[in-house]
């Protein structure tokens, strides 16, 4: 076996959002997919199923942990159960360059965030980077306007304390974009809510850019995939 691939700080994460086959397809096996969880999260990977709602996919898995491998064999694995894999995204917890001097605490539920959380079953995904256009280049601002911009878009967030819990993975290197973010929510609108509020901001309203968004329901594995018509 190939030696495990790490980060040095943190996790690896992968979200994948499945199809399910077609009635002229080979069907999926429900017990197949059900074992690859279960096998994942006996080597301590942690995975999310959800049921996905519009067009885009039928299923979305998000697992995470150490060992990159291991979420590339929940990958595989799941794929042999039959489930076909319409998009992916890629990325890494990570504590950012403005967090530093973070309680320890806030720290870890950064890099080692448990999911998914209690009473929040709303769910979206959607990728972003920060923009390098002629006149608004994130990256051309110095490091302590930046900084003051982020703590003020973080600040809007924290009016969600208790009905949101955001995970924000780096993919910088890994993926299209720079940044994963996953939101889970008490309610539906709340995800709609935070999205809507924080591109007020200074950091998301003249430097954000964003990806394809993907909503669902966070559920257990079975029901999942019964609401997705796996049998």
């Amino acid at each position: 076996m190939s030696e495990p691939v790490v980060p040095a700080t943190g996790q690896g994460v992968v979200h994948l959002f499945w199809r399910v086959p077609t009635a002229d397809q080979a069907p999926v096996d429900a017990a197949a997919a059900a074992a690859a969880v279960k096998g994942a999260e006996a080597d301590g990977v942690q995975v999310v199923p959800v049921a996905l709602l519009g067009h885009k996919a039928d299923v979305a898995t998000m697992a995470l942990g150490e060992d990159l491998w291991r979420l590339r064999d929940l990958q595989t694995d799941l794929a042999r159960a039959g489930l076909l894999l319409a998009d992916s995204y890629v990325s890494l917890t990570e504590l950012s360059e403005y967090a530093k001097g973070l309680p320890e605490d806030m720290a870890q539920a950064r890099l080692w965030p448990q999911l998914p959380p209690e009473g929040k079953p709303a769910w979206c995904f959607y990728p972003m980077s920060k923009r390098r256009w002629v006149g608004a280049n994130w990256y051309a601002l110095p490091y302590d306007e930046r900084k003051e911009l982020m703590y003020e878009h973080g600040g809007s967030g924290r009016k969600f304390a208790g009905r949101i819990l955001q995970v924000v993975t780096g993919s910088a290197g890994v993926d299209d974009h720079e940044w994963g973010v996953t939101l889970f929510g008490q309610h539906p609108d709340d995800l709609k809510e935070v999205v809507y509020t924080m591109r007020y901001d200074t950091a998301s309203a003249l430097y954000g850019d964003f990806g394809t968004f993907y909503t669902g329901m966070v559920g257990e594995l079975d029901e999942v995939l019964a609401r997705a018509g796996v049998a």
